[in-house]
């Protein structure tokens, strides 16, 4: 049988297969609450067969979101208003997760398409807080975070995670990559404090640790909750500077700390904290962070970046380099990319009835 097509058991919770939707963001809720094009678009990947389908970056207050259009689940409207989505996603076969966040120093932007610029308080912005008042590139400059509101936005991800498992959620995600706040505190590149919050490892993985406590306390004991890191920030490989960036060094220390707070799998991606990191990119590049992830910390571990073919998914899997792949933009090109797996692979496709009489 195909390693891809195994199922994966998490606590209570299995996991039809090994192919798995990243996250990622739409721009296209109103006020946070999900609409049509989130059900079609988490739907049409439900169809296609993914085993998980992680929702994205979801704003765990209105100020967490990276642009006016991410969704969020700081109220009960939202947390309603993604009941049928989850329910669909489950008709089909496939595990509803959601990935909570928060946007740090990179929030207050426009969409992509219209460049990402910073949006003024007058067209819909706030202010963005961050551990230390540095901006992010050509971004608004962040206020420096006090302890209360650390706390306050700890707090917050408790909440959002209550109001995820109300709306049906079966897996839920922490945020702690890509430039946003929780990898933020993380990295010395950004991290400039010199409380409890900065400084030494211990006192930058603070608040990584606290999100995931209180994630986990209000998250059911039976059901997984994941961790998605950026194992490095592509600084310190390059420059040999050991001050000025996060390191795999750094992601393996915290993934033994993860697992021992009650983190189920590391979903381990890379970059984001710095504009001019020079990322040494090419298919399957971020793979062996995965791989030594889940060899030396010993918790699994997703894959992600550039897996875009059946068999280089396979092997990654059969030789265990990680639990699963997660796949992004090849599931926006091919929704079906599951499917299509299957048959390359030999399994079986498992098609909808109202597809499988006619492919």
């Amino acid at each position: 049988m195909s390693a891809l097509f195994e199922p994966l058991t998490l606590r209570s919770l299995t996991i039809p297969n090994r192919i798995w939707m990243a996250p990622m963001c739409q721009y296209s809720a109103v006020d946070g609450v999900p609409n049509e094009w989130h059900l079609a678009h988490l739907g049409s990947r439900a169809a296609g067969g993914a085993g998980l389908i992680l929702v994205e970056a979801t704003g765990v207050n209105p100020w967490a979101r990276i642009t006016p259009g991410d969704l969020g689940l700081w109220n009960d409207e939202q947390a309603a208003a993604f009941v049928p989505i989850v329910d669909f996603l489950k008709a089909r076969g496939t595990v509803p997760g959601i990935q909570l966040a928060h946007a740090g120093r990179k929030a207050s932007t426009s969409s992509p398409w219209t460049g990402s610029l910073p949006v003024a308080d007058a067209d819909g912005g706030w202010t963005p807080v961050a551990p230390s008042p540095v901006a992010f590139d050509r971004l608004r400059a962040p206020a420096e975070l006090t302890v209360a509101e650390i706390q306050g936005i700890v707090a917050d991800f408790g909440a959002a995670a209550r109001r995820a498992r109300a709306a049906g959620f079966e897996v839920v995600e922490v945020h702690g990559a890509h430039g946003y706040l929780i990898h933020e505190f993380l990295s010395p590149h950004a991290n400039h404090r010199t409380d409890g919050y900065g400084g030494s490892f211990a006192n930058r993985a603070r608040f990584a640790l606290e999100v995931v406590d209180a994630v986990r306390a209000e998250w059911p004991a039976d059901l997984p909750v994941f961790y998605r890191t950026s194992a490095t920030d592509w600084l310190t490989e390059n420059d040999e500077d050991p001050r000025d960036g996060w390191t795999v060094d750094d992601t393996v220390e915290l993934a033994r700390l993860l697992g021992e707070h009650g983190v189920d799998l590391v979903d381990t991606s890379s970059g984001g904290i710095a504009r001019d990191a020079k990322v040494v990119t090419g298919p399957g590049y971020q793979v062996p962070f995965a791989a030594r992830v889940r060899a030396e910390a010993g918790v699994p571990v997703g894959a992600v970046g550039l897996i875009t073919e059946a068999k280089q998914a396979e092997d990654i899997v059969a030789s265990g380099q990680a639990d699963a792949v997660l796949l992004g933009r090849e599931l926006l090109r091919d929704p079906y990319w599951p499917r299509h797996a299957a048959v390359e692979l030999g399994a079986e496709p498992g098609w909808p009835a109202q597809y499988a009489w006619a492919v």
